[in-house]
């Protein structure tokens, strides 16, 4: 038997982009949707690899460099850099109503 915590329908918008840097390809799903307390949703369509980013995330290299196996923290900074551009600065908000 289960409980049923949620189910939601909801249409979102998807990005999916590819791109290199010095040595490496990288190739991600970005979903953005209103769940999560407004954190994106990036799934790394390489490994199936994914987590919730919000702006501290992208700012933390060590949680990017563990969460996609990353083998320095250099491909992490770079990493880090391009998600910058693609995670609103203002992603907290509140999800559930009291």
């Amino acid at each position: 038997m289960f409980e049923k915590l949620y189910d939601e329908h909801e249409s979102v918008k998807v990005r999916f982009l590819g791109f290199m840097t010095h040595d490496t390809r990288y190739d991600f799903g970005v979903i953005y949707t209103n769940m999560f307390f407004g954190k994106l949703l990036i799934v790394c369509m390489q490994t199936g690899k994914s987590t919730l980013l919000g702006r501290d995330d992208v700012e933390n290299i060590q949680y990017l460099q563990e969460i996609f196996k990353l083998g320095s923290e250099e491909e992490a900074a770079e990493l880090s850099q391009f998600f910058s551009f693609l995670v609103p600065s203002t992603s907290l908000h509140a999800e559930y109503e009291e």
